[in-house]
């Protein structure tokens, strides 16, 4: 179900504004794919005018990077909760590890470009995809840092670095998850997660 804007008199805020506009793309993306969905399309779903769209946004190109920024920070937002459930580090590195893969692989949008529409998806995800990968090795860097500081785990000085590579891997699972290694379950990618991921964060240098 779409977002609404504001029912009072009042002008919908350009933050409302978007999120239609975001709330809507998704919807077409899913529905339609990327390549069939027109501006025209996007608009008259979000109740807006094509104008709308192109100055809050922009192109359909630019619309589809801003969905998938969207879904990437509400992503990040859900792995700064996962801490709070757990008593060890080993224990937060799984979840995390396990719920971004599982998150990606059974996101509709994801799902679909990558069968349908993988020339669409392909180039969000590498070439055109260095601001996203950057954000999500800062956002969980600063997430396993925070860890660490509050529960008084010993410092890890190459932290971000270590990060990056188990990124890295996250990306190559969620581009190609077919190989001999069995991580086609949540059983699978946390038994994955505690004999690979957790030791490349940890293990001393």
């Amino acid at each position: 179900m779409l977002s609404t804007a504001a029912t009072s008199g009042n002008s919908p805020t350009a933050d409302s504004v978007e999120e239609r506009i975001l709330d809507a793309a998704l919807v077409q993306f899913e529905r339609v794919g990327v390549r069939k969905t027109t501006i025209e399309d996007i608009a008259k779903a979000a109740d807006v005018d094509r104008a709308t769209v192109y100055r809050r946004i922009g192109s359909r190109d630019d619309v589809v990077s801003a969905a998938f920024e969207r879904e990437v920070r509400r992503l990040l937002a859900d792995l700064s909760e996962i801490p709070a459930r757990h008593d060890t580090f080993d224990g937060i590195v799984v979840d995390v590890f396990t719920t971004v893969i599982t998150r990606w692989r059974a996101h509709p949008l994801v799902e679909r470009l990558l069968t349908l529409e993988a020339d669409r998806l392909l180039p969000q995800l590498t070439v055109d995809g260095g601001s996203f990968f950057l954000l999500s090795v800062a956002a969980s860097t600063e997430i396993l840092r925070k860890v660490l500081a509050d529960n008084r785990f010993p410092d890890i000085p190459d932290l971000s670095a270590r990060v990056e590579v188990v990124c890295r891997v996250v990306h190559s699972l969620i581009l190609q998850p077919v190989g001999t290694i069995d991580t086609g379950s949540e059983q699978a990618l946390a038994a994955f997660a505690r004999a690979y991921v957790v030791p490349i964060l940890v293990a001393e240098a």
